[in-house]
């Protein structure tokens, strides 16, 4: 079993402890996608895997909160963000935007990229080295900046 869903499961015991509710109901959602990806796939995950996981539950609560703000359900939006809160809680930490530019200049360099055509070689270095640390989105948004 990887450590990293061993931690959130030691975390869920945690929370059933102290009766923490909110907590609790994230980590649940947390636990069942991994569980739902291991039964789909028939596998035992590991941390890449279960990473893999909760960035899409990341994005998902990104994606519902902008949502719900446009709606004006600001009840809705609470709750994702507190729920959204626990999630980020098992991603690693994330760069800066000066360690991510840096990041993005040193992928240029080495591949020796000049033109938009040359995104996709960059993004499949850049996602090898920043996958989980950096928000994708911005990183896309920067080399488009740089090789304009």
């Amino acid at each position: 079993m990887s450590e990293l869903k061993q931690r959130i499961i030691s975390d869920m015991k945690t929370a059933m402890k102290a009766k923490d509710k909110d907590s609790l109901k994230a980590i649940r959602m947390i636990l069942g996608a991994i569980k739902q990806k291991e039964v789909d796939e028939r596998i035992e995950v590991d941390d890449t895997q279960v990473l893999a996981v909760i960035q899409k539950m990341v994005k998902q609560r990104k994606d519902s909160i902008s949502q719900f703000k446009q709606a004006g359900r600001d009840d809705l939006v609470e709750v994702e963000e507190a729920e959204l809160v626990i999630i980020n809680h098992y991603m690693p930490a994330q760069l800066s935007d000066a360690e991510i530019a840096t990041a993005v200049d040193k992928a240029i360099a080495d591949s020796g990229a000049s033109s938009m055509a040359d995104m996709g070689k960059l993004m499949g270095i850049l996602k090898l080295q920043l996958d989980g640390k950096a928000d994708m989105g911005a990183v896309s948004a920067l080399i488009r900046t740089k090789l304009s």
